[in-house]
């Protein structure tokens, strides 16, 4: 339960059913099922004053005099316990000083985590108050919210004046002016200012007049979509449907496990035999210690024969499994060398090569499935446009001899997956990096995988449609050259820890 600020009569705070909770009654048990977006509540057996308070918590939002009314101290007991108990599924209501009927809702504050809880704040009306910088508004079912990262509830800015009063905070201002002009009495505009602030929506100035969410050192290390992002892709404190749930099953055809080969000429690669792998290839702890990112790269040119067995190594199709007409609800998935949730596999590779014995500069799509280079883009100034991208990400002009553009087909995984699909293909790509170091580590060559790239630009020059496909990591590829495997000169500050023993002949004691 919220407590109600003491500033206040308690009839400005109410409660109410949400409104995307459905209640469900069976009369012959009398028993009531409440069920809410991502969790649902049975409760038996539902009769007598127990039924009064949910008829009545279905209604408009009532404060707690008025919920209760007419029940005895034993029946309000009962009804409390099924109140509390119902917590997650009902929304707290903040409402006008105005008597029934001619009072309105204002802000409705509904829980996003099992957890959560907050006091209305006491606001000084001569403080400066504003909006978190983590706070965001944004319409959802077709009314405008405010949601924070940082808050375990929703605000459903119900009324128009707390919309204003909402935008007001966008810049410092007084909290006893706040809601001038927004159509909120002074009273009511400081009831609303007391859920926003104690909730975390919004803050007060500390006495130096800074806002905690510039200055406290947690929070100032955080980007705003850096923190919305962790708390929307992982359980805990948002109620949005989660997981595997095929929202758009029935409704939108599933993207198929392969892609369509683009048109373009094509480039058969060649196949290497697991025997001769397994014949010459070190340990895995050898390729795990000797693990290092090139940024610059040998005389040798890379041969299409290297490249052939890199991208088969990496990305190839193993397995392709259809389901037939008999198998409704079973997905299509493929398999290659590296794990991918649901075997969806929607990383795809664009191969810019540069400088490769045996094959024509250009760039390239590779065709995972019939294991083949396919040209999609011959044009030397959009080659040279992919790796000035790349030189600014490392900080310096690269001359690799491929760059390697890692894209995401993104609806193969939001078909299947709600909330997590795009921090999905994030970890995908992460894995996938790691099976290229670890592949051309193997095979001696120098890999580098880079921290940014231009997503926008990728596409325009892959010819991809930017919300479709497009880039979510880029990767170098080339031979080794004759110094450090890292920019610059190692010096007495790298620090040898916990790995004498592993050193291997020949390698240095550094790693990037």
């Amino acid at each position: 339960m919220i407590p109600v600020p003491t500033t206040r009569p308690a009839r400005t705070h109410a409660r109410v059913l949400r409104a995307d909770v459905r209640v469900a009654l069976d009369g012959t048990t009398d028993t009531v099922t409440l069920h809410g977006p991502v969790s649902s509540l049975v409760l038996r057996p539902v009769r007598g004053v127990l039924r009064t308070v949910l008829d009545r918590l279905g209604g408009e939002p009532l404060p707690d005099d008025e919920l209760y009314e007419g029940f005895t101290p034993a029946e309000r007991v009962r009804a409390a316990a099924l109140v509390e108990r119902a917590s997650q599924l009902l929304a707290h209501s903040v409402l006008s000083g105005d008597e029934a009927p001619l009072r309105r809702e204002l802000v409705r504050l509904e829980q996003t985590a099992r957890d959560a809880g907050y006091e209305p704040a006491p606001v000084d009306t001569d403080a400066a108050v504003r909006l978190s910088r983590f706070a965001l508004c944004r319409s959802r079912d077709g009314v405008l919210v405010l949601e924070s990262p940082l808050v375990k509830f929703r605000a459903v800015l119900a009324d128009r004046g707390a919309r204003e009063l909402t935008a007001a905070l966008g810049q410092p201002v007084a909290a006893g002016r706040a809601g001038e002009g927004t159509g909120l009495g002074p009273q009511e505009s400081l009831d609303v200012l007391a859920h926003l602030i104690g909730a975390g929506f919004a803050e007060a100035a500390g006495p130096d007049g800074t806002f905690a969410s510039d200055t406290e050192p947690k929070l100032r290390q955080w980007d705003f979509h850096d923190l919305l992002f962790h708390s929307r892709v992982r359980s805990g404190r948002y109620d949005g449907i989660f997981g595997a749930v095929y929202p758009y099953q029935g409704e939108i055809e599933p993207r198929p496990a392969v892609k369509p080969v683009p048109a373009g000429e094509a480039v058969d690669l060649y196949r290497p035999l697991r025997r001769d792998i397994d014949a010459r290839d070190p340990s895995l702890t050898a390729a795990i210690e000797t693990r290092r990112s090139h940024r610059t790269y040998g005389e040798r040119e890379l041969t299409a024969k290297e490249l052939g067995e890199f991208l088969y190594r990496v990305q190839r199709v193993r397995v392709h499994h259809t389901p037939g007409a008999d198998s409704p609800g079973v997905d299509e998935v493929i398999s290659r060398p590296y794990p991918s949730g649901g075997s969806l596999y929607e990383l795809e590779l664009y191969v810019t090569v540069l400088r490769c014995a045996g094959l024509a500069p250009g760039i390239y799509h590779y065709d995972s499935y019939g294991h083949r280079l396919v040209l999609v883009n011959d044009a030397e100034v959009d080659r040279r446009s992919l790796l000035n991208v790349a030189s600014r990400s490392v900080g310096f002009d690269v001359r690799p001899d491929v760059l390697i553009t890692v894209t995401s087909r993104f609806q193969r995984m939001a078909w299947k997956y709600r909330a997590m699909a795009y921090a999905t293909t994030l970890r995908h790509t992460g894995v996938l990096y790691q099976t290229m170091y670890l592949v051309a580590t193997a095979m001696g060559l120098a890999p580098c995988g880079l921290g940014n790239g231009d997503a926008d630009m990728s596409a325009r020059v892959l010819g991809l449609d930017y919300l479709e496909e497009s880039s979510v990591g880029d990767f170098l590829l080339g031979t080794p050259g004759q110094g450090p495997a890292i920019a610059g000169d190692p010096g007495p500050e790298w620090h040898m820890v916990n790995s004498p023993e592993w050193s291997l002949p020949g390698e240095a004691s550094f790693a990037p």
